[in-house]
């Protein structure tokens, strides 16, 4: 059983003793730092919060402790009930609210559960508000409010209608081409909220929605990460359906991949590739993923004329840079669509609605598209050391070894090579390396992975 406190959040698995799990306690005393840290920020008579969950089986429980720890420090609450990470996201400044709390673990099993932590722009806070927070939590440094000055609970489950309707006026979503093409979806929903927002949209865009897994029960029927080996059903069903293709979500619907009307993975890398692809080609600009997403984005950002940067791993991360390069889309390789237009905040509303508008266009099936772009093949591996061994020194050494080719040391290193590249980072709770490596076969892709896992037990000495 695990409780993992980060400056990006708390998250941990439901149970157990205090302090090693997510335990009431625990969920209380970091929504408690989070409302210290929050009045403390801003600094006002009044504060508003936005509250929403997956649904996962323990988030009923985890919401009501969160939102009531938050009453008790006088600040005011709008329960967005089932709702999704984006669709928090866009609610806190719509609202105009201080900051906003989605209760999700993402893509992690039924087990964990997890406060997700925004600020007044509806954007995960950076690493410095995270540590305060911490601190806060840490020291127990809570005041809590008198009788007379308890917050209240306000309920609006309009949300997730109010940001379909946000995503449909999008300037590059074209509904009306959308719906002429007629589309027939399938949608797996992981029996979380994917399942009620995105069959929704699709609904809304005109489309045939296949529903499979949509139930918002919390009993995920596969590993809930969207990855090729827990796809089968959908893969298999898309082709019984005759449908044009496959939609999955994360539970929280922050990540997005397609299956094509093949049965046969688009792949996660390319989510992010299509759409921008199609934004490119509408508005002229520049693009950010980050250092262990694919090569195929800065091929397609040069071919529209603009310029790709790689940001260190972590969406607060992509985000600034995004805001520093003023990108126009950008977004993680693990099907993460930012779109600025919208919110700076991965969305797989935004990024359905922008591929099926791009696919109504250009015509061809989603087969078809893939194979328009340059192939590439990712490995990602690890490599187990020796404890007490300095990781920071390897790594140091392993950057000067390639100091001749093209070196990022932004986020652990990562070398560039003319047909492919290895990026290595470092765990921050255990003695390991984590080896990305991508090229144009799987085969090469493999190979360059164990060649690098060589190169470092020769450098390390093990």
């Amino acid at each position: 059983m695990t409780l993992i406190k980060s400056i990006s959040g708390i998250r941990g698995t439901i149970g157990g003793r205090t302090g090693e799990n997510l335990t009431p306690v625990d969920a209380v005393k970091f929504a408690a730092a989070y409302g210290a840290w929050l009045k403390n920020d801003r600094n006002k008579e009044t504060y508003r919060v936005v509250v929403g969950r997956d649904a996962r089986i323990s988030g009923s429980m985890i919401q009501e402790l969160v939102m009531n720890t938050l009453v008790g420090m006088g600040i005011h609450i709008i329960d967005l009930g089932l709702s999704t990470t984006p669709t928090v996201e866009v609610a806190v400044p719509m609202e105009h609210a201080d900051g906003g709390i989605i209760l999700t673990a993402s893509h992690n099993p039924k087990q964990w559960n997890a406060l997700k932590l925004l600020n007044s722009k509806g954007e995960f806070l950076n690493g410095v508000e995270g540590e305060k927070i911490l601190n806060y939590a840490d020291n127990e440094d809570f005041t809590f409010a008198e009788v007379d000055d308890l917050g209240k609970i306000t309920k609006n489950d309009a949300y997730i209608d109010l940001h379909i309707e946000e995503v449909k006026n999008l300037e590059l979503v074209d509904v009306n081409a959308i719906k002429d093409a007629k589309f027939k979806v399938v949608v797996d929903g992981v029996n979380s909220t994917g399942g009620i927002a995105i069959p929704r949209l699709l609904e809304e865009l005109g489309v045939e929605a296949v529903k499979l897994y949509c139930t918002p029960n919390g009993e995920f029927p596969h590993n809930p990460e969207p990855l090729k080996e827990h796809l089968g059903d959908i893969c298999k069903m898309v082709v019984d359906e005759n449908a044009d293709f496959g939609i999955v979500v994360d539970p929280d619907v922050d990540r997005l991949a397609f299956i094509d009307d093949k049965g046969e993975m688009f792949g996660e890398e390319y989510t992010l590739v299509a759409c921008a692809d199609y934004v490119l080609g509408e508005t002229k600009g520049n693009t950010v993923s980050n250092l262990s997403s694919s090569r195929a984005l800065r091929d397609i950002t040069r071919k529209h004329g603009g310029e790709y940067f790689a940001s260190a791993v972590g969406e607060v991360n992509v985000v600034q840079t995004m805001k520093d390069q003023n990108a126009v889309i950008g977004g993680e390789g693990n099907g993460g669509i930012i779109y600025p237009a919208s919110h700076y905040g991965r969305d797989s509303l935004v990024g359905t609605a922008l591929f099926l508008t791009h696919l109504a266009k250009l015509k061809i099936s989603v087969s078809e598209l893939k194979a328009s772009y340059p192939p590439y093949f990712m490995s990602k591996q690890k490599i187990q050391l020796t404890p007490g061994l300095d990781v920071d020194a390897l790594l140091e050494k392993m950057a000067a070894k390639y100091a001749n080719e093209d070196v990022s040391t932004v986020d652990g290193v990562k070398v560039d090579f003319e047909n492919h590249w290895v990026h290595l980072r470092k765990s921050n709770t255990e003695p390991i390396i984590r080896i990305y490596t991508e090229a144009s076969t799987q085969g090469e892709a493999d190979q360059v992975a164990n060649d690098m896992i060589a190169t470092i037990k020769e450098v390390a000495g093990i």
